[in-house]
């Protein structure tokens, strides 16, 4: 069994909503940190907005962790990057943002992309799990158009509010509810899953604080798409440091999703 296997395991005693508790202190006590520093106020100005984007944030990562226990990784990991489509779709809605013919092929193509590297992933075994769990993977879908909701969030409010308060909304509505859970199910950290746990949290921590500043300088259409990379990220971390292989589904999805986002993204930099 190889290293990323062990990690998996290690991670997946752990319920949800613990992982996001975990993840949220973290959060809570550097977003703070920050506040305090600048003289800002923690409680932002469009505070509509602010709730919307900590709670749909929290519901969203929390289902995702979920799906994590019930399907493969590489699956969960797919099915969730989906929620740049549902983004655009929500921005054009409720921001009024215009979308070009053209750059909507672009978005399919990456779409597409995504679809294929997940069907790859059916012919493959995985010996923790017995048959793939549609049902998860429809909750994973529910995760990522929530997270789509989330982005939209952040972009309504990047014309009132600091980037850091935004991310600070996340752990004030994520604490509360997850002690709620936790008092149900709580499995208690040994040794090294402590650290494991804290660097989730510093490392999430600015991603938070990066995507949000780049959703606030840029549009939906051209900034949602990069998540899809995060999932070449994922393939070739797997194939240089943990020896995963890859077919030739893969490989294909991967070209694919690399020129739907930066034809996309080059588009509408001329624009």
């Amino acid at each position: 069994m190889g290293p990323d296997q062990d990690l998996i395991d290690n991670i997946q005693v752990y319920p949800g909503h613990e992982l996001v508790l975990a993840r949220s202190i973290i959060t809570f006590i550097i977003s703070w940190s920050i506040i305090r520093y600048r003289g800002l106020s923690m409680w932002g100005v469009n505070k509509k907005w602010l709730i919307i984007r900590g709670l749909a944030g929290t519901v969203a990562l929390t289902i995702f962790f979920y799906t994590i226990h019930h399907i493969p990784l590489a699956i969960a990991i797919v099915v969730q990057n989906m929620s740049p489509i549902f983004t655009v779709i929500l921005a054009m809605i409720l921001l009024k943002e215009r979308v070009r013919v053209l750059q909507w092929f672009f978005i399919i193509m990456s779409f597409l992309g995504v679809a294929l590297i997940a069907i790859s992933q059916f012919g493959q075994n995985d010996v923790r799990f017995e048959e793939i769990s549609f049902f998860w993977m429809g909750m994973g879908l529910v995760s990522a158009f929530i997270s789509g909701i989330a982005y939209t969030a952040i972009m309504k409010l990047r014309t009132t509010d600091s980037p850091i308060v935004i991310v600070m909304y996340f752990p004030m509505v994520a604490i509360p509810l997850m002690v709620i859970l936790c008092l149900f199910e709580f499995t208690m950290p040994r040794g090294i899953e402590w650290l494991i746990l804290i660097i989730i949290g510093i490392f999430t921590q600015f991603a938070q604080i990066y995507m949000t500043k780049a959703l606030h300088e840029g549009a939906a259409a051209t900034i949602t798409p990069f998540k899809y990379l995060s999932i070449i990220y994922a393939f070739v971390v797997g194939y240089f440091f943990f020896s995963e292989k890859f077919t030739w589904q893969v490989d294909m999805g991967i070209a694919i999703v690399l020129i739907g986002v930066l034809s996309n993204t080059l588009l509408r930099t001329r624009k």
